[in-house]
């Protein structure tokens, strides 16, 4: 209430006497209750620029949007579903908001080097991670695939190991590293393209493509998606570096899947995996593990460790034990 004049001494009043200014025309109380959106428009984060982004929606437009306030602690990144509220037109100069991001199936996370205590989330509800490496010019970085790696499982995606240029250098022995880890590689060179066996591996398929500077990655995904067509960059005859082409990960469809091309990635830090997590990418080690020790390492001076007692009878293969290890080591995450 507002009080339109100040009572004098001695004067009784009552609610006669008292003028209340009327709320402004149209104006509503306010409430906490906010809209639930049950039937706003769905769609897919294809793009992620300067806290713009561009989503398809579930009836086939590109629609530019921005995050609704409530939502900017929370992030949006590419393949995550949203929903959609406001103006949502794909016309030129139209801005909708995003009002609700649905629950991720998977998150693939990075962070710059161990000691970065912030993952930053990559890409949203992805099933595969396709690690590109080339055979030679640059060389190839085992210790790279092997972070790549545990990224992948620690994700719960699926990895898959492509070798480009191959025409160029014999990558077999390179593979062979590889031998103890459920990988499916897949060998393409420019003039024996492997893109078939590829092709069948995506369809149907959210697939995150990575791999360092000068790699070939970006030609490659140019050759599955011709009608999307990114910069490639030149290779330094001496020093076997890559410039980067990619700013942005982006979501390209192929084949009643997708694709999600990546900028190019020097370092790929694993601060926050540990090795109960990376374990958990290894479905015949973590059953064995069930019944080591309960401060049980798992790493080769572990004593009593039940992953070598399974080894020795059999159970399991021993360089799929060594891998485990290999990738524990590389993260460091045994004190």
């Amino acid at each position: 209430m507002t009080w339109m004049f100040e009572p004098g001494p001695g004067m009784d009043l009552d609610e006669d006497d008292v003028r209340i200014r009327p709320n402004p025309k149209g104006s509503k109380p306010r409430t906490k209750r906010r809209p639930t959106h049950d039937d706003a428009l769905m769609g897919m984060v294809l793009e992620v620029h300067l806290a713009r982004y561009k989503v398809l929606t579930e009836d086939g437009r590109e629609v530019l949007a921005t995050l609704a306030k409530e939502l900017r602690n929370k992030g949006c990144v590419t393949c995550d579903r949203v929903a959609l509220a406001g103006e949502v037109s794909d016309q030129k100069g139209t801005l909708a908001r995003i009002v609700r991001i649905e629950p991720r199936t998977t998150e693939l996370t990075r962070s710059s080097d161990e000691s970065d205590t912030g993952d930053q989330t990559i890409v949203a509800n992805a099933d595969q991670l396709a690690i590109v490496m080339a055979a030679t010019n640059p060389e190839p970085k085992p210790r790279l695939v092997d972070r790549y790696l545990v990224a992948a499982m620690h994700a719960g995606l699926k990895p898959i190991l492509i070798m480009t240029k191959c025409d160029l250098t014999d990558p077999t022995d390179f593979i062979e590293g590889f031998d103890g880890f459920d990988l499916k590689v897949i060998r393409h060179s420019q003039d024996k393209p492997d893109l078939e066996a590829l092709e069948e591996l995506l369809a149907g398929k959210t697939t995150v493509f990575v791999g360092h500077s000068g790699v070939g990655k970006t030609s490659l995904i140019n050759l599955l998606a011709p009608d999307y067509v990114r910069a490639t960059g030149e290779v330094n005859e001496v020093t076997g570096k890559g410039k980067h082409t990619s700013s942005s990960a982006k979501a390209i469809p192929v084949r009643d899947g997708w694709i999600v091309d990546t900028p190019g990635v020097r370092t790929f830090g694993l601060a926050g995996i540990d090795a109960i997590g990376l374990l958990k990418g290894f479905a015949d080690l973590d059953s064995a593990s069930a019944e080591c020790p309960r401060d049980c390492s798992h790493l080769a001076d572990s004593p009593d460790c039940e992953l070598d007692v399974a080894v020795e009878a059999g159970k399991l293969s021993a360089s799929r034990l060594d891998s485990f290890r290999r990738l524990v080591l590389a993260i460091g995450s045994i004190d």
